[in-house]
């Protein structure tokens, strides 16, 4: 290398701070309302708008008059910019996959200098705010402090326990480099509790855990749990193009990583069919993950290929439609430290397709599922098969069930309600309020009134009506006939 081309490189905060102090020739203009609050968004696991939970808090702050940016990696296909229902979204070529502490390093590493460089283009071109992270990983701490000087405040959306996540992969280290990686993870999010303004929390487990071990005050923790949009996410009448599979179908939603559990669901479809002989039952497995592979190998070694579908990644409208045509939901996270505090969506997801589920009995999986589903002890693969045959047998407790987890959802878990508590974190950081946004308003596109519940999806399939009647004889075979 040449002494002139070593010369030239430099770190990522010189980077950084380079972008800076170049003029904003394309700074956004003052709009006449008034400047809204900007927020930025940063992501790690997931893409947006795929990541549901962050596209909900998006939406929900576009809604309430912020502009909002968000930088995340892209998905397959993905440009490096888009701008989806006015948030602008820009996304960097994700890391290769990784399989070992020195490429996890690799990855968290990569992933914060390219957010960093976005974040310094953002500012340029309008000045934010607020910034939320959102973990996996805890790292993003630190560029919260270099925006910190310029008056950015920092808001940690946590979505995972990373000491707990590993615990809950590799138990409690023993030897000296097991060790020096977990006090390693404890640092990093004690140094993220640290940094942030306000800490949002996804249940009371979270909370108590930022309260405790975080030592953070009461008053800067905030649940807000992952609900779905009830009024948009909900059973759909069958499609008259898709041939029916007369057999009953389990559906599982979600990661499948190590921690996941996925491949209890292979032994319950084992147990069912070639064990107790049921050729009437089937499963659809949506999602990817670390062991999506090794899942398919395993199913195939049990015989299954034929009654065990693999959708891979799912986007919304697949999760509509399996769902609504699925008879339970399944739920197969094991008991650990990580899954017994932490809220499962799919549990939530299933409810709002009126399915009932079977699930490992964790704590906060019971506050989630309430009376809409069956417990089992963890790892009791034949409890959990049988729970599913009372179900599948049991036309009235399936309907039953059914009916209480759409209720439980749309009455008590909707994003509606937790999003009324997400606006006041960033009510409290800017000063910003509902009535600043209508006065800001140019386009008509705060909506803070009562929504209006559509009678069809965006392709035009029509949503089941929610009337008693209707809905059980629905749930009792997934169809109107």
């Amino acid at each position: 290398m040449s002494p002139r081309r070593a010369s030239s490189r430099r770190s990522v905060p010189e980077v950084v701070s380079g972008l800076l102090r170049r003029p904003k020739h394309d700074a956004a203009p003052e709009r006449s309302g008034g400047p809204r609050p900007h927020v930025l968004m940063i992501v790690q696991n997931l893409p947006v708008p795929l990541d549901r939970r962050v596209w909900l808090e998006c939406q929900t702050l576009k809604k309430a008059g912020y502009d909002v940016t968000v930088i995340c990696p892209k998905g397959p296909g993905d440009p490096s910019f888009q701008e989806i229902d006015g948030i602008r979204i820009h996304k960097y070529r994700p890391a290769p996959p990784t399989n070992g502490f020195v490429s996890y390093v690799w990855e968290f590493g990569y992933s914060w200098a390219r957010t960093a460089v976005l974040s310094a283009k953002v500012w340029r071109h309008h000045h934010f705010s607020v910034m939320q992270a959102c973990n996996p990983p805890d790292t993003y701490w630190l560029l919260a402090r270099l925006w910190r000087d310029r008056g950015v405040k920092f808001v940690f959306d946590q979505h995972d326990l990373n000491p707990e996540l590993f615990e809950s992969r590799f138990g409690m280290p023993k030897r000296f480099r097991d060790r020096a990686q977990y006090y390693v993870l404890r640092w990093l999010e004690q140094m993220t509790y640290r940094t942030a303004d306000m800490v949002i929390s996804t249940n009371e487990s979270y909370r108590a855990i930022a309260m405790g071990r975080g030592q953070r005050a009461g008053e800067d923790v905030v649940v807000v749990r992952s609900g779905p949009e009830t009024h948009r996410m909900r059973p759909l009448t069958p499609d008259p193009a898709r041939p029916r599979d007369s057999r009953k179908t389990l559906a599982y939603l979600g990661i499948m990583g190590p921690q996941d559990g996925v491949d209890q669901v292979l032994v319950v479809m084992h147990e069912l069919v070639h064990n107790r002989g049921r050729k009437d039952v089937r499963a659809v497995l949506m999602g990817f993950g670390d062991c999506f592979d090794d899942l398919k190998a395993i199913c195939t070694r049990l015989d299954l290929d034929d009654c065990v579908t693999f959708t891979g990644r799912a986007n919304l409208d697949m999760i509509a439609d399996e769902l609504s045509l699925a008879d339970v939901g399944v739920c197969p996270d094991l008991k650990s430290p990580l899954n017994d505090v932490s809220t499962m969506n799919k549990t939530m997801e299933y409810m709002a397709y009126a399915l009932p589920s079977v699930a490992y009995d964790l704590v906060e999986t019971r506050v989630s599922g309430g009376d809409s589903t069956l417990y089992v002890p963890s790892g009791d693969t034949t409890g959990f098969a049988d729970a599913v045959e009372r179900l599948l047998d049991d036309e009235d407790l399936r309907c039953t069930m059914g009916r209480e987890a759409r209720r439980r959802v749309s009455e008590e878990l909707d994003w509606r309600q937790q999003a009324v508590k997400y606006r006041s974190v960033f009510s409290r950081l800017t000063g910003w309020s509902e009535q600043d946004a209508w006065e800001a308003d140019e386009d008509g596109s705060v909506l803070m009134g009562e929504i209006v519940e559509p009678d069809c999806d965006h392709r035009g399939r029509r949503y089941v009506d929610l009337d008693e009647t209707t809905l059980r004889t629905f749930i009792a075979d997934r169809s109107l006939v």
